[in-house]
């Protein structure tokens, strides 16, 4: 029997807290698509301000966020937008973007620390003048932090110069901000300061924040006009959504202060990991809540292996390929759960020490 479940898939597994249960039971609500839910205009002002913006949409997910906002910005089909060749809209988010939108993705290497290098951005944009032959550049997405690069940071000074290149050639900057948070907590830079150079971001609120669902997009206040359409077109406008808006502001009271434990605990995590024989992790990498970490050749063991095997000790991680584990931490994994973890991984390479595993 399994003495206890601590997960670790995703920071997107939370449970409700105590105080959302009775937000939600106790909100107040209307009808929202004809824009009058009182606790979602709530949210949607108070994100407004923590991001500096004119203006906040409420979106079902962070992939419905991020569609919206391309295809305001990239409102003809044909148009192309510059991101990175990890990004979670490229390579996680259905090629909405394409099947959905008939816009072009051109991709940019991202570098281990999440950004492009800026003279490739720029070389990627379009010449106006192939305009017969070619896609038209109309947008550049960012995304903060960079979960596929193991949750690395993008700086203000940064971001600031991918928004030169941008308005150097009249195009528009998204951001993809599902753990923007976590960015400006690692960073130590307030959350506007660090987006402030961007036309749109898309926060997510059931990642590192812990709410139930939803995220919220904001920009001018001619852009959210643009995008509350657009949700509606995509099914994304529910009527008495204050339910979930009411939790949801309580994750953004409540935990965006418990982000730093957080990135404490995985750091510590990353240590630990590195003290275990047959693992390889670049503990310097680990700068918010996500570690990756590497199952060597001399393990015998494969990653998908490693983890069923620490799914029977109740440690629930996803495997990113055959040699590869990715690990996050959330507000509800304690000091001891983070021993508990390494005790577990510990348990599972010793049992599979110097034995031969079946490919």
């Amino acid at each position: 029997m399994v003495a206890k479940t601590v997960d670790l898939r995703s920071d997107t597994v939370t449970k409700p807290t105590d105080a959302m249960r009775v937000a939600m039971a106790n909100a107040e609500v209307d009808d929202d698509v004809l824009g009058y839910d009182p606790t979602a205009l709530r949210l949607e002002k108070e994100v407004a301000s923590i991001m500096g913006k004119e203006a906040a949409l409420f979106v079902p997910s962070g992939t419905m966020g991020n569609l919206i906002s391309v295809l305001v910005h990239c409102d003809v089909r044909g148009s192309e937008v510059i991101l990175g060749d990890n990004s979670h809209i490229h390579i996680y988010e259905n090629g909405g973007i394409s099947t959905i939108g008939g816009v072009h993705p051109r991709t940019v290497k991202n570098n281990k620390d999440g950004t492009m290098d800026l003279d490739l951005i720029e070389a990627a944009i379009r010449d106006p003048k192939g305009a017969l032959y070619y896609p038209t550049t109309r947008l550049i997405c960012l995304e903060n932090s960079h979960a596929n690069c193991g949750g690395r940071c993008l700086s203000v000074e940064y971001t600031n110069r991918v928004s030169e290149i941008a308005r150097r050639h009249d195009l528009k900057l998204h951001i993809d901000g599902a753990r923007i948070f976590n960015a400006a907590t690692a960073l130590g830079v307030p959350v506007d300061r660090l987006v402030e150079a961007a036309d749109s971001v898309s926060v997510c609120l059931s990642k590192g924040l812990g709410a139930p669902v939803g995220s919220v997009i904001v920009g001018s206040e001619t852009f959210i006009t643009k995008a509350r359409a657009m949700r509606k077109t995509l099914g994304g406008g529910m009527r008495q959504v204050g339910v979930l808006c009411a939790a949801a502001f309580v994750a953004l009271k409540q935990n965006v202060s418990k982000l730093q434990d957080d990135h404490e605990k995985a750091k510590r995590l990353a240590d630990g990991l590195s003290r275990i024989e047959g693992l390889k992790v670049d503990v310097d990498a680990v700068e918010t809540n996500i570690v990756y970490f590497d199952v060597m050749q001399s393990a015998n063991i494969t990653a998908p292996k490693l983890c069923k095997r620490l799914e029977e000790h109740g440690t629930l991680v996803i495997p990113e390929s055959s040699s590869r584990i990715r690990i996050v931490i959330h507000h509800q994994i304690s000091d001891s759960d983070v021993q508990y973890i390494l005790s577990c991984i510990q348990l599972a390479m010793d049992g599979f020490s110097g034995l031969q595993v079946e490919k």
